[in-house]
């Protein structure tokens, strides 16, 4: 089978456009294959294993298949996930099954976890050896060190998760032991691989991120981010709650969780919003390329669904190009659609079978910057945090308000980057995407709010159209997981 070797171009593109967390499972996934190399990041990664022509480009498709960036599979080496998928099924792997188990149980490992099984090994690794800060993918390296674990050796990882209990991990490796997969197993130590479907048309630039910002943001206030618990009653404030502040959390056990209605004008995020939303319990509608008409009707449909009785939660996703307070959809000329009227026809008093249950928004909207200076009084870097203060807004101890339980997160970014050659996905959605399927335990809040420092630095590195704008506001009244 013919080789097809990927430039430095590429290889450029492909370590810039991954986030730290990224690059650290692709550097696991790859410590079988690169043996002897020991490369200090991705980038002398895969430049060593296209040295030595172990990096093709089905291999390199492979590894942005094992890490989820679908979308660079589309941009940079011009092809899908559904053709990789069948590659694999006919072809050896470059990746062990044991390094995608183990990713994939990383992935699905809150903080605490990790903590946890950090101290259940330390007999076995010595205090210190792994420090609390650590990474799941670094306690196995560890372990697999002091030849603790391995493929076929997977007992005291069985256990430690039967100490934590996540039966469901502990699970995934007994099927996994069982199914007789382990050293060898449909991975090839490298030499042939090369995607017969697939083909690679050298950019002629080196493509990376187009960021913006928003022109404006008049609905929202620039605060700072409250991080400790504020001991205030809704009583007392007469307002929406602050951050963190009722331990009591929102029932989420219904099978579905709820309904996920993805509405995206663009194109780039749908499919791993599909991904991310199905694996967390959501049953995934999509609606891709609507017109002004359809959007209304849509979200009417949805509103008045008999099945929210059953559900415990709502979510949308919006994508699309617009304003701070609009969305234009795909035929721009007929003017835009209000956000306003997106949340209006989800509250108590128009969607009375989500009453009490969160309701959850996720916008991108794509702006027009011109005009604005440097020193605008807007500009705050991507931070804005607020909690709905309405005097009109006050429940009594009987009655549930029609704007509770909402969740808004919008994010805005320059238009310009979608008129590029290769315009990418949003970095606002990969980070919450990426976030939700590693840190699902944790309250929501509590990851947007890290998804904003995490903007936040970002931004500090980029220039003003790179930026990405996000703000917050919220109604709800408990801790919400958006998880089982």
């Amino acid at each position: 089978m013919a080789m097809c070797p990927v430039s430095a171009e590429v290889i450029h593109q492909v370590e810039e456009s991954l986030d730290e967390d990224e690059k650290e499972m692709m550097l696991f996934l790859c410590r079988d294959v690169a043996e002897n190399l020991a490369p200090s990041n991705v980038r002398e990664l895969l430049g060593s294993l296209s040295e030595r022509g172990q990096l093709s480009v089905a291999t390199l498709a492979e590894l942005l298949y094992r890490v989820r960036r679908f979308d660079l599979l589309r941009r940079v080496l011009k092809t899908d996930k559904a053709a990789v998928e069948a590659h694999l099924r006919r072809n050896p792997h470059l990746v062990s099954d044991y390094r995608v188990l183990m990713m994939e149980i990383g992935e699905n490992l809150d903080k605490s976890d990790v903590s946890s099984l950090i101290f259940l090994t330390r007999d076995y690794t010595g205090r210190g050896k792994v420090t609390k800060d650590k990474s799941f993918l670094d306690l196995v390296i560890e372990l697999e060190k002091l030849n603790l674990i391995a493929s076929d050796q997977l007992n005291l990882l069985e256990k430690c998760l039967k100490n934590i209990h996540r039966i469901d991990l502990k699970t995934k490796i007994q099927k996994y032991t069982q199914s007789g997969q382990g050293v060898g197993s449909n991975y090839m130590n490298s030499f042939q691989a090369s995607l017969p479907n697939l083909s690679i048309k050298e950019p002629s630039y080196s493509s990376r991120f187009q960021n913006g910002r928003s022109k404006e943001q008049k609905f929202v206030e620039h605060l700072a981010i409250q991080r400790k618990p504020v001991k205030t009653s809704i009583q007392e404030s007469g307002a929406f709650l602050p951050l963190h502040i009722y331990e009591e959390s929102y029932r989420m056990q219904s099978k579905p969780l709820g309904i996920c209605l993805i509405i995206d004008c663009i194109g780039n995020d749908t499919e791993y919003l599909q991904e991310t939303f199905t694996s967390l319990g959501y049953c995934v509608q999509t609606v891709l390329f609507p017109n002004a008409e359809d959007i209304p009707q849509t979200l009417r449909q949805y509103a008045h669904l008999p099945q929210h009785r059953d559900y415990d939660s709502f979510i949308c996703v919006l994508v699309s190009r617009g304003d701070s307070q609009s969305m234009m959809v795909v035929d721009q000329a007929r003017g835009g659609f209000s956000l306003e009227s997106v949340k209006n026809m989800f509250m108590g008093d128009r969607c009375p079978s989500l009453i009490g249950k969160p309701k959850v928004f996720f916008i991108q909207n794509y702006e027009v910057i011109g005009g604005q200076s440097e020193d605008s009084s807007l500009e705050v870097d991507g931070l804005a945090i607020t909690n709905w203060d309405s005097k009109a807004v006050r429940p009594g101890p009987s009655m549930t308000h029609r704007e509770a339980d909402i969740f808004w997160s919008l994010c805005t970014a320059d238009v310009s980057q979608l008129e590029q050659p290769s315009s990418s996905s949003s970095v606002y959605l990969q980070n919450l995407s990426q976030k939700l399927r590693q840190e699902r335990k944790r309250p929501l809040v509590d990851l947007h709010v890290e998804l904003m420092d995490k903007v936040y630095a970002r931004n500090s590195r980029v220039s003003p159209k790179e930026k990405y704008y996000l703000s917050l506001q919220h109604t709800l009244r408990k801790k919400l997981i958006l998880s089982t």
